[in-house]
């Protein structure tokens, strides 16, 4: 399991960066999250979605096939090659392998996966297999 270091202050390189987070937010969690947003990294979740859809009075659906369509929706119509951080999504081993599909067909891949605290065991043994799971260290400095 390789480490992400959370320099002070985050240079300039991690911009494009795309990181999956499994599980709850932890504290070192959200201060790599407090990070990435210093960089104008997009933070994303299927809940922030839906809290954007309530505000303009859409009719909300938590089936599988609508949270799919709404991240999709999501996914292809950010710019190209540009990083994000993503919460609870993918939520499902079916959840990840589409979403695999979809960074495939932009011919993009995710940089890291960070466990959060208590992920489901099948998506991290998904990408444990896949060398992306990671863990964060956070200096003492922050």
């Amino acid at each position: 399991m390789a480490d992400i270091v959370i320099p002070s202050p985050l240079s300039g390189h991690r911009a494009k960066c795309k990181l999956l987070v499994l599980g709850s937010i932890s504290s070192h969690i959200e201060i790599l999250l407090d990070q990435f947003r210093s960089l104008n990294i997009e933070h994303v979740s299927p809940f922030s979605l839906s809290r954007q859809e309530i505000s303009r009075r859409a009719v909300l659906a938590v089936h599988e096939v609508h949270l799919l369509a709404r991240m999709r929706l999501w996914f292809f119509s950010r710019k190209p090659d540009a990083g994000f951080v993503l919460s609870d999504f993918p939520a499902t081993l079916l959840q990840a392998k589409v979403f695999d599909e979809w960074m495939e067909s932009r011919d993009e891949a995710i940089n890291a996966v960070v466990l959060g605290e208590s992920p489901r065991g099948d998506l991290v043994d998904y990408y444990c297999a896949l060398g992306l799971v990671t863990k964060v260290c956070v200096p003492s400095s922050l």
